[in-house]
């Protein structure tokens, strides 16, 4: 039995995945901060040659980064070649460019941006201006990959293409063509805006809350419940599971974490060093660049 256990407070809003009351996932969703996914009007600010990017402006305390190959458009390689190009070529300083967040910003850099737009539903990720459309690799019959192919061709406006997700397999079509008729509305309006919009940074779509984001990525029925211990949140996760048309039970509890006993299983997930069940041990250590694991025999024997 998977559950979904969030529990909020003034300060943090914490989520725990747990599996027959085993904790197996847990996330603090700092909405306020995170900001991965987010659209933008940008205003190309300073054009960095020798880094063959640019630094954009998109409304937030420090400018964006972008690379030249996240502007050039995308192809598929198989077909064609991509077209080397220079950044100056592609973008020029006061220029107003439509973007949307790939990395989060953190104390010393800005956030990492694209205009290479995806747009993400339940059975397909969308991408404007590009016609690549490519089926999830964990989809390994040919004719369901076919029949998929067919599904979203047929829909897909032109000059956009998609990605079909593991979610899709064995649906059909009708299921398909709704979620990829949601995704292509909602791109039709963000561009609206960004048409209409004088040049000025400002936000024009916000990505998904996380939870929301959690339920999408799962295998379908796999949730047989998400428990929360706040009526607000109640309320909005009941209207964002309406929108999204799952079918998950849904609680308002007290005291969910100690119910659950999760407090000694969170406190575990942040100690450096981890004692495993044979009798090992591994240490993690997380840099800036780099998170290092090392794996030691500690108590083990065989």
């Amino acid at each position: 039995m998977l559950e979904i256990i969030i529990n909020k407070s003034k300060e943090q809003k914490e989520i725990a995945l747990v599996e027959n009351g085993k904790l197996v996932e847990y996330y603090l969703d700092e909405e306020s901060i995170r900001k991965e996914g987010n659209i933008y009007i940008g205003i190309v600010k300073d054009i960095v040659k020798g880094m063959q990017s640019a630094f954009v402006n998109i409304g937030t305390e420090k400018n964006s980064f972008i690379h030249v190959k996240d502007v050039v458009p995308q192809v598929d390689e198989k077909i064609e070649k991509r077209i080397d190009k220079k950044i100056k070529d592609v973008v020029k300083s006061g220029e107003k460019i439509l973007i949307q967040i790939k990395k989060d910003s953190n104390e010393k850099k800005g956030a990492r941006t694209s205009t290479h737009i995806k747009l993400t539903g339940k059975y397909v990720i969308l991408m404007p201006n590009t016609n690549i459309v490519t089926i999830s690799q964990k989809i390994e019959n040919d004719k369901e990959r076919e029949r998929l192919l067919e599904i979203v061709k047929k829909v897909l406006p032109e000059n956009t293409g998609a990605i079909v997700r593991t979610a899709a397999l064995k649906k059909n079509g009708e299921e398909i063509e709704k979620d990829l008729n949601q995704l292509v509305e909602k791109w039709k309006k963000i561009k609206a805006k960004f048409d209409k919009a004088p040049n000025k940074p400002q936000l024009l779509f916000k990505s998904p809350s996380f939870l929301e984001k959690l339920i999408l990525d799962l295998p379908e029925n796999k949730i047989e419940k998400i428990e929360v211990n706040e009526q607000k949140e109640y309320e909005e996760i009941r209207k964002m599971l309406n929108d999204i048309n799952e079918k998950i039970s849904l609680e308002l509890s007290e005291n969910i974490f100690e119910k659950y006993e999760l407090e000694k299983q969170i406190e575990k997930t942040k100690q450096r060093k981890i004692w495993l069940n044979c009798g090992g041990f591994i240490t993690i250590d997380q840099t800036e660049a780099l998170v290092a694991i090392d794996v030691n025999s500690g108590k083990f024997t065989g």
